[in-house]
C-alpha cells in the first residue's frame, strides 16, 4: 500500500504536467483520426501505450529522485553544516538552492544561540550546586556552635538561631533539588518504609520550625507500610511542613498540623492526609497550587511565598508515582493527600 500512496502523491504533485501530456495525446489522437481514418485504431493504441509508458517512467524517476532528496534532507536536518547543505543543493532543483541556503543559515544561527544558552545553563547549574555545597559548611559550623556553646546563649536566642538554621537548610535543599530536576539519572532506592516513623522523624528534624510557629502535631490512624524512596518521601513531607509554617496566620491560636493515615480497601491504596488549620486556599486558586511560581491570593499573607515548594512536591511525587490531591476552603485550612501506589508482592 505504501507504493500506491507514493504513486498517488507523485501524480498529485505533478498533476499539471501529466494533464498536459494526456491533453497532448488526445490532440494527436484527434489529428490522427482526421488524417489517417483507416489506421486510426492502430495509431490510437500506440498513442495510449506511449502515454502510459511515459507516465510510468516519469513516476519511477520522480520517486527515485525524491528518495535521494529525502535522504539528503534528513542528513541536513540532523547536522546542518555546509557540507550537507551543498549535498542537498546538488540533488535538489536549482530553483530551490537559494531557499536551502537561507534555511541553512537561519538554522545554524539558531543552533549557535542554543549552544551558547546550553553552556550558560550548565555553568549556572554547576555554580548553584557548588554554592549549595559551600553554604553547607557555615551551616554545619552553625550547628556545631549551637550544640557545643548553647550554655553561652539564652534559650530564646538559641531557639531563634535553630529556627533560622532549619529555614536555611530547607531553602538549600529546595535549590539543590530544583537544580537536579533535569538530571537523566536519579538515585532513588525503593524499599519498604514505615510511614508513621518517617512522619515522626521528619517532624523531629524540623521541630524548631514548628515550635517557632506554635504548631501542635496530631497523628491519626494506624501505622502502615509503603514502598517508596525514604529520602524522596522525607523531602515531600519537609516541603509540606514548610508550606504550613509559612502560611500560618499571624497571632493564630493553636495552629495544628495533622497526619492521618488511611487504607482504601477498594483501591488497595495507602493514603496520607496532611492538613493544617491555616488560612486555606480559595476555590479558584486550588487547581493551580502545584504550578511553578504560583502563589495566588494566599501569597499575600507572607512575603516568603515563592510558589516553588508545592511545585517541587509535585515533581518529586511524580518521580515516586505518588498521586497528589488537595482540598481547601478559605479560612478552613489546607489538606494535601499523598496517595501511594498499590504494589503487588
Amino acid at each position: 500500500m505504501k507504493w500506491l500512496k507514493q504513486i498517488y502523491d507523485c501524480l498529485y504533485a505533478y498533476k499539471q504536467w501529466f494533464l498536459m501530456l494526456v491533453a497532448t495525446s488526445l490532440l494527436f489522437s484527434f489529428l490522427a483520426w482526421l488524417a489517417y481514418p483507416e489506421t486510426f485504431n492502430v495509431l490510437v493504441g500506440l498513442m495510449i501505450v506511449f502515454t502510459l509508458a511515459m507516465v510510468s517512467l516519469s513516476v519511477f524517476i520522480i520517486n527515485k529522485k525524491q528518495k535521494i532528496i529525502e535522504a539528503a534532507f534528513q542528513d541536513f536536518l540532523l547536522e546542518t553544516n555546509e557540507a550537507n547543505e551543498e549535498r542537498l543543493c546538488r540533488v535538489s532543483p536549482k530553483t530551490h538552492w537559494s531557499y536551502i541556503r537561507s534555511m541553512g543559515g537561519i538554522i545554524r544561527s539558531y543552533q549557535s544561540e542554543l549552544n551558547d544558552q546550553v553552556i550558560e545553563l550548565t555553568d549556572y547549574e554547576n555554580y548553584i550546586e557548588g554554592w549549595v555545597h559551600e553554604i553547607k559548611k557555615p551551616l554545619s559550623l552553625m550547628t556545631l556552635v549551637l550544640d557545643n556553646r548553647s550554655d553561652e546563649m539564652s534559650p530564646l536566642v538559641r531557639k531563634r538561631m535553630l529556627h533560622i538554621r532549619d529555614q536555611m537548610l530547607g531553602d538549600v535543599e529546595r535549590i539543590l533539588y530544583f537544580a537536579r530536576l533535569g538530571a537523566v539519572h536519579k538515585d532513588y532506592i525503593f524499599e519498604s518504609i514505615n510511614l508513621l516513623a518517617v512522619c515522626k522523624q521528619t517532624i523531629e528534624d524540623h521541630q524548631t520550625l514548628l515550635d517557632e510557629s506554635g504548631f501542635q502535631i496530631q497523628f491519626i490512624g494506624e501505622d502502615m507500610e509503603i514502598l517508596s524512596d525514604c529520602k524522596g518521601l522525607a523531602f515531600i513531607l519537609e516541603q509540606l511542613i514548610f508550606n504550613s509554617t509559612k502560611y500560618v496566620v499571624q497571632n493564630q491560636d493553636n495552629p495544628i498540623l495533622k497526619f492521618e493515615m488511611v487504607y482504601d480497601e477498594v483501591s488497595e491504596q495507602t493514603i496520607l492526609h496532611i492538613s493544617d488549620n491555616g488560612p486555606g486556599v480559595s476555590e479558584e486558586d486550588l487547581p493551580f497550587i502545584f504550578d511553578k511560581g504560583f502563589t495566588g491570593g494566599r501569597g499575600t499573607y507572607t512575603r516568603q511565598a515563592t510558589g516553588m515548594g508545592l511545585f517541587l512536591v509535585s515533581k518529586m511525587a511524580n518521580d515516586l508515582a505518588i498521586q497528589l490531591d488537595a482540598k481547601s476552603e478559605l479560612d478552613s485550612g489546607l489538606t494535601i493527600s499523598l496517595i501511594f501506589p498499590h504494589v503487588k508482592q
